[in-house]
């Protein structure tokens, strides 16, 4: 079996508005089974794929996004790594029956784990990274195919380098990552393979407003007008390329983790909660000031938030926090009240701005970890959160982290060919995490205890 993962790939996009840009990939559908993927909430790179690949959600992870709340202290986030993920997962289980997979940037893959088969680490890896292959060797086999030096795991601050070089960085980015793929899959003798290619989502973030004439942002006849179109079709040329080495009896997908729409601006939550009162300073703030560095007077503070495309708010319990205020018998009183605030909280234009706010405990079987108290889609997804406070305005266009012009939507892809009797074209109702137990079942392994994911077929 063959899981080529195209991190942020819409449905509405490769199975509509770009269809054309994408033969190959169609191809496919036309040979098996094709559904929208349902996401995870929230839809982020992490901890999606690894719900995919165990069947768990977010809540059962303990993984609410690329960083987590190790504690219940205000020491900020920590950044997930592979060592974060305990449930197991596909290749887990199959090492433990002598299968032997093949992983090339799935994420969380760094640092990369041992296992039986070989592994190149995920878009995570720092660039200073001594060792990002398993087993260490491999590395001098990756260098070999692309030259000492030359592999690219991701774009370093992809939102401030200049949508020039980024465009630049994306096509390299991709051609090696694909060439490096297509030598392991011939000469290794895997069981399983599954690469994860994290240039859509890099795409869609920095060039939306340059296609989409119903961004804020866009510019008729700007020079990266066509970039969206070209950079599909190439793409989808290296998924040809690449399913064209793989055994003619592999089962072959494509998948996405989530999608991506198009992204009107983001709303400061730290500036919103201290406009009703619920976040204090000790003293004034000289200007933007991310939160983590901001004056917050612990005493008189009920809650703050956190930045992202989704939005997490954490509330100041007594007995729980350091220096919590909200009593326990009010945690759900306050909770209920900040739900109805906010999801009837107007736009910058005064109409209702339609965000829509979740407890972990009504969406997951099992929240672990530090949990955010509540999650927040703003605008449901069309605005992303600002963590930052001291901003002039609770709206903004301008991100904290750098110029985007997309925020991750909940449908992603699904695509398989190959598995004799499956199920043949558009099938509704499947869903990321049942992914990873569809794959168990075709290789004759029980979903693990305590998954909530099952096979669709």
């Amino acid at each position: 079996m063959a899981v080529i993962g195209l991190d942020c790939a819409p449905a509405k996009l490769v199975f509509g508005d770009l269809a054309d840009e994408m033969p190959n990939v169609h191809k496919l559908m036309s040979q098996g089974m094709h559904a929208d993927l349902a996401s995870i909430t929230p839809p982020i790179t992490v901890p999606a794929w690894a719900c995919s690949m165990t069947g768990n959600t977010p809540g059962q992870l303990g993984i609410y996004g690329f960083r987590n709340r190790r504690d219940n202290t205000y020491d900020g986030l920590s950044i997930v790594t592979s060592e974060s993920v305990k449930q197991p997962t596909v290749w887990d289980l199959l090492g433990q029956r002598g299968m032997k997979s093949l992983l090339i940037g799935v994420p969380p893959g760094y640092p990369p784990k041992a296992l039986e088969g070989w592994r190149v680490s995920c878009f995570l890896t720092p660039p200073s990274a001594k060792t990002f292959t398993y087993p260490g060797e491999l590395r001098a086999e990756v260098e070999e195919e692309i030259g000492a030096g030359n592999y690219i795991f991701d774009i370093p601050n992809f939102r401030e380098k200049g949508v020039g070089f980024v465009l630049e960085q994306l096509w390299a980015m991709t051609k090696r990552r694909f060439a490096v793929a297509r030598r392991l899959i011939k000469n290794k003798p895997w069981d399983f393979f599954m690469m994860v290619e994290m240039g859509l989502d890099r795409l869609q973030h920095v060039f939306w407003q340059c296609w989409d004439p119903m961004h804020p942002k866009y510019e008729p006849g700007n020079p990266f007008e066509s970039a969206f179109q070209d950079y599909f079709r190439y793409l989808d040329s290296e998924v040809g390329s690449l399913i064209e080495t793989l055994p003619d009896d592999c089962v072959t997908i494509v998948m996405s983790d989530h999608g991506a729409r198009r992204m009107e601006g983001g709303v400061c939550i730290n500036d919103w909660l201290s406009r009703e009162g619920y976040l204090s300073m000790t003293e004034s703030l000289a200007g933007i000031t991310p939160i983590s560095k901001a004056p917050i007077d612990w005493g008189r503070t009920v809650a703050w938030g956190d930045g992202g495309y989704y939005g997490r708010l954490f509330l100041n319990v007594k007995g729980r926090e350091p220096n919590g205020v909200v009593e326990s018998e009010r945690y759900e009183e306050v909770r209920d009240e900040l739900v109805a605030k906010l999801e009837a909280a107007p736009g910058p234009d005064g109409d209702l701005l339609g965000t829509r706010v979740f407890k972990p405990q009504d969406v997951y079987p099992d929240v672990r970890g530090v949990a955010p108290d509540l999650i927040v889609y703003f605008g449901d997804l069309d605005w992303r959160s600002v963590g930052t406070v001291g901003n002039p305005d609770v709206f903004t266009h301008e991100n904290d982290t750098g110029p985007d012009g997309a925020n991750h939507d909940r449908t992603g892809i699904f695509v398989m060919t190959g598995l004799p009797g499956q199920p043949t074209g558009r099938v509704d109702g499947l869903s990321l995490i049942d992914v990873g137990p569809t794959i168990m079942e075709m290789f004759d392994i029980e979903t693990p205890q305590g998954a909530t994911g099952r096979s669709f077929l």
